[in-house]
Parts: C-alpha cells; structure tokens; sequence
C-alpha cells in the first residue's frame, strides 16, 4: 500500500504519493506529466542513479505506478510547480502542455530546468520553430502566421499551394490534434477562424511525401553530443504506427539528417533528448516538428540500443555523462498499440518470439495509445512481421501500411 503524505513546500500543501525513499545521494528529478514517457523514465531512473518526483493530473496517471513520488495538480498550477521544484534538483518534462511565461517565472526565482525555456519555446510555440528555423535558413515548409481570415496575404498563399494547406494551432497540439487538413480556400479560412480566436495561426504548404523519418539527438549540460540512427516513421491518421530501424535511406541522405541535426542541436541548445521528425520530399529532407524529450520515434531504443533514450534523458538533465548509443541489432521495429472497442491479449502479444511488450498500465479505450510492442532480429522484415503478429495480438486499432 503507499502512503499518502503532504508536500513539506513552503507555497502550499500538495498531495504526495510515495512508492518509495528516495535514496541518500541520488539525483532527484522532477517531471511534469505522468504519462507513458514518464513511466519508461521511471522504470530506468534507478540504473541511471536518480530518483523521480511526478506532476501527474490524477493519482491513475501512467506513471505513478514506476516512479519514487507524485504530487498531484496540473502542468499550468504554479502552486503545484513550485511544490515539485521544491523537493527535486531538476525538473524536465513528459509533455510540451505547459506554460512557458509561468516556467519562465519559475527560472527567474532559480528553479533549474532542462530543457530551459528557452530551448523548450522550440516544441511549445510552432510559429517560433518555424521563424527560429527559416532564419537560420534549416529546411521548413513554406508558410505565413495570420491573426485572423481577413489577412490578404492568406488567400494570396493559398493560391500558390500545390496540395493544399496544413492549418496549425501553434500551442497545444499532438498526435495529431491541433493540425487540419482543410480541402479549399473556404474550408481554410473556416479553420483559421475558429483557431484565430486562440491567437495566431500557422498555415503551411502541404507537401507530397517519399517518406517520414526521425532523429534523436541527446545533448549534456557540457555540450557533449550523442547522436542515434535516423529512423524511419510510419503514420497513420496523424499517429506514430510503427518505427524501423535502419531507415532504408540512401547513406547521404541520412548524413543530410544528421548534419540537419547537428544544426538543429546547436540552434536550440537544449539539456536532455531532442527529436527532430523530418519529411522526405522530391526537394529533399524538411523539418516537420521538434520535441524535447524522449519521443515515440525513440522507443526502439529501449531493446535496440546501448543506452535507450529514458535512460539517456535521464543522464543529461542529471549532469552526468551520457551513454552510447549503439544498435544491439541488424533490424528493429516498433508498432504502437491504440485500443480498438474491444481488448487484445497481453499474454497472446508476450508469446510472439523475439518480441518485447511494453503495456503502459492504461485503462482500455477505443483510440487510445495502450502501449508498443518491439521486435528485433537480423533481418528486420523478419522483425516487422513479429511486430505486427503482437501488436494485432495486444489488439492494436492500427494497421499495416
């Protein structure tokens, strides 16, 4: 049973849950969020000599189950924030949900966060990405930032597009959510509408793609640099379905992305993981999104590489070197599992030979990521076709593609 006691914050009482005694010594991290990323830090956090507190939203959070303590409130409670900070060396973060100014006040009265805002602006606010990027000059899709539908240069851009436009919210969204696909210039500026209400909306050239792909790049608080493959990222219906690994790219190809990278890495300037997800075009690579934390497109790592990128998350944000990031395996892929109406067999999943299931202690819903199973082997169509066997198995809504 764990026991329930009270934050000892001088700003507030805020519940705490306790799995377990921090050890004497250890680094002890704050995380914002309780979801599954947080609960993978928590399952490495003590072979990588730290303890984690969480900020989770309900005391049924994905996390709780894997990390030394909680504290319950919400990601935009400064109250709660300052409850978390008090007890933890450092705060980094599960989800990009945040408030940025409230952060920033947090970093102006010493709390160490890493990323630091500054960095973290990057995956938060999407018009600053975008504006950041273009002007250092790295690939992005062309695109204009409008406050409302009656801004002449919005039409104006439409007409140029050869497939149409990306309507995006720049704060808040993911998986998805937060980005439409609007099929004409009416439809669009509908869309820009609603959003605008919100503040500024980002619209961007729909682009034909050869392909998606993903790199993780994990940075020390001394600079230090450790670069994974790039990957291949297979979506559907706006979602994450299935990452391979090695990518199938031309070899200049992935030195393109790893120089792209590298200049990302030094643009940004962050503490911990970094994801940089790229489209592949008939003009080349181009910048899709940035996140600073450990990334779905990252979870291979956790049986195909030396140090997974938790662990390695972990490492940075606590001042400790970082680890290698070598592959264990000639081929490994990883398949989301999102909840169909009705549930799968985690044991039928197990079963599949050479195959890993990650069950993310989550309550069964139709839409919903359950969890990810990885299979590795030498021939990684071998390793898709096992993945697969298990994630249809688990009972995974998504399909082959």
């Amino acid at each position: 049973m764990k026991d329930v006691s009270t934050s000892r914050s001088s700003t507030a009482s805020v519940p705490v849950v306790s799995n377990s005694a921090p050890a004497s010594g250890q680094a002890r991290i704050g995380v914002v969020g309780a979801g599954q990323l947080a609960r993978m830090m928590g399952e490495v956090a003590h072979e990588v000599g730290v303890t984690i507190t969480v900020l989770a939203n309900d005391i049924g959070d994905a996390a709780v189950a894997t990390c030394d303590q909680t504290m319950v409130g919400a990601s935009g409670d400064e109250v709660a924030l300052r409850a978390l900070a008090d007890g933890v060396d450092v705060v980094t973060f599960d989800h990009e949900l945040v408030d940025l100014e409230l952060l920033e006040r947090l970093e102006a009265d010493g709390v160490l966060l890493r990323p630091n805002t500054r960095a973290l602006r990057f995956a938060v606010d999407k018009v600053h990405q975008r504006r950041t990027l273009a002007e250092a000059g790295l690939p992005v899709p062309r695109f204009i930032v409008v406050n409302d539908a009656s801004d002449r240069r919005l039409e104006t851009f439409l007409e140029t597009l050869s497939h149409g436009p990306v309507v995006k919210s720049p704060r808040g969204g993911y998986d998805g959510r937060g980005v439409y696909f609007p099929d004409s210039i009416e439809a669009t500026k509908n869309v820009v509408d609603d959003l605008s209400r919100n503040g500024e909306v980002l619209i961007e050239e729909r682009l034909a793609l050869l392909g998606e792909y993903a790199q993780q790049i994990a940075r020390g608080v001394d600079g230090e640099l450790a670069f994974y493959p790039v990957v291949e990222s297979v979506q559907a219906e706006a979602m994450c379905v299935e990452v391979r690994y090695p990518s199938g790219l031309r070899s200049e190809v992935e030195n393109e992305a790893a120089e792209l990278t590298m200049r990302v890495a030094n643009l940004v300037q962050h503490v911990g993981m970094l994801a940089v997800e790229y489209f592949f075009t008939d003009r080349g690579l181009v910048i899709n999104e940035l996140a600073l934390r450990p990334h779905n497109t990252g979870h291979w790592t956790i049986e195909g590489a030396v140090t997974n990128q938790f662990s390695q998350h972990l490492l940075a944000v606590s001042g400790q070197a970082l680890g290698p990031v070598t592959p264990t395996s000639l081929g490994v892929v990883m398949v989301n599992v999102v909840g169909t109406s009705i549930p799968g067999s985690l044991d039928d999943a197990r079963g599949v030979p050479g195959v890993f299931v990650h069950d993310y202690g989550k309550s069964w819903r139709e839409g919903r990521k359950l969890g990810h199973v990885t299979a590795i082997d030498g021939d990684v169509a071998l390793a898709r076709v096992r993945a697969w066997e298990s994630a249809r198995a688990y009972g995974t809504a998504t399909k082959e593609t």
